[in-house]
């Protein structure tokens, strides 16, 4: 497992993959090598799984390029596995070297990244070409939705592995995390994003501070690299004594009874697949309104509110407060799709069936079978 900040999990949904694939996989009777960057332990194992400890440059562009790089060349001198999954499309410039060696690398795609506005255009420049070279050069390519699926598949015309994260269900939990907030159960709206545009944060606080809605706006998040964006973030929410900026919380157990207890999870990822955040939520059986664009609609399965801009965002707060019985039927139905269809041990399995395809050979393609163009370029 290459290309995240390892686990224990603590950031975001690609840790959380490797950890919950990981740990599954060795109680399966495999070895997995986890390589890992940051964080407290250096501990050598973990749930069962080899962890690599090795540096990364402190740099934004840089860091993650100079861990995988890094990781990269470990697995080639020193463990040649039977099979690499790599995660990012950003790392896809380490999976010659991998294949040299004669390891066989499934790429993990994640969401659309060139669409994501804090790159700027040099980085979404990046992001566009790294997608082409992955394409080229992985034995696989891991999709985590449908949507991310079609858009490989209509634009370069190759075929995606579709396996999904899993959603932590949760059926009781304590409130006590809760009220040492000063909030009550069931009487809040809960938002857990980084502060980027492409989560739409602002629209949401701007779409609540102009409704009439009487429970408060609860908001985890903050931004290492949106200074600006989190300052205006920031004006907004100070100047209502409804909304509630928390920053980060990286205490599971607190942000699961944020999730569980809230009246509402209001979700606005727009670029990314199958998103863990709306996954927690889901499982956690809190109903949605989610930004209108076609992940969110078929994660949910259309069952949630969905909001294209502030004033959409204002009109559902006004609303949902009046409406506790659809609220919390919705809900429910969030948390029986959670538990039949993203389950851990389903995608557990699908890896395992992926890894043994790649050290098989049956998954290496011919590096010259896709083509480095874009069909929307070619047709141009």
């Amino acid at each position: 497992m290459i290309g995240t900040r390892g686990v224990p999990a603590a950031y975001g949904g690609f840790e959380t993959a490797v950890e919950e694939v990981g740990r599954r996989l060795v109680e399966r009777g495999h070895r997995v090598t986890v390589y890992s960057r940051g964080g407290e332990s250096r501990d050598r194992q973990y749930l069962g799984m080899d962890i690599v400890h090795l540096p990364a440059l402190p740099q934004k562009q840089l860091e993650t390029l100079s861990h995988t790089g890094l990781s990269a060349a470990h697995a080639v001198l020193h463990r040649r596995p039977d099979a690499a999954f790599v995660f990012n499309a950003a790392n896809a410039p380490f999976l010659p070297l991998l294949r040299a060696r004669g390891i066989p690398v499934a790429l993990h795609m994640d969401g659309l990244e060139w669409k994501r506005d804090k790159w700027g255009a040099r980085g979404r420049a990046y992001y566009r070409w790294a997608e082409e070279h992955g394409v080229r050069h992985a034995d696989a390519l891991i999709a985590d939705a449908p949507g991310i699926a079609d858009y490989y598949t209509a634009e370069f015309g190759v075929p995606t592995e579709l396996i999904r994260y899993g959603a932590p269900i949760l059926q009781d939990t304590p409130a006590d995390a809760v009220r040492a907030l000063d909030l009550e159960p069931g009487g809040y709206h809960l938002v857990v994003a980084r502060f980027e545009p492409e989560n739409h944060v602002r629209e949401i606080v701007e779409g609540y501070r102009a409704s009439h809605a009487t429970m408060p706006l609860v908001v985890v998040g903050s931004a290492p690299y949106a200074a600006e964006y989190t300052r205006r973030i920031h004006e907004l929410g100070d100047a209502d004594p409804r909304v509630r900026l928390l920053g980060g919380i990286y205490d599971q157990d607190v942000l699961d009874a944020l999730y569980f207890h809230a009246h509402t999870y209001v979700h606005g990822h727009s670029v990314g697949g199958t998103n863990p955040s709306l996954l927690r939520a889901m499982g956690a059986g809190t109903a949605v309104i989610a930004y209108d664009v076609d992940f969110n609609r078929e994660t949910l399965d259309e069952q949630g509110w969905f909001f294209g801009d502030a004033s959409d965002a204002e009109r559902h707060f006004n609303s949902v407060e009046q409406e506790t019985p659809l609220v919390a039927s919705l809900g429910e139905a969030s948390r029986r799709r959670a538990a039949s269809v993203f389950r851990w041990e389903h995608v557990a399995a699908d890896y395992e069936a992926l890894a043994v395809l790649l050290a098989s050979g049956e998954r290496r393609r011919d590096r010259g079978r896709a083509s480095t163009r874009r069909r929307s370029d070619t047709a141009r």
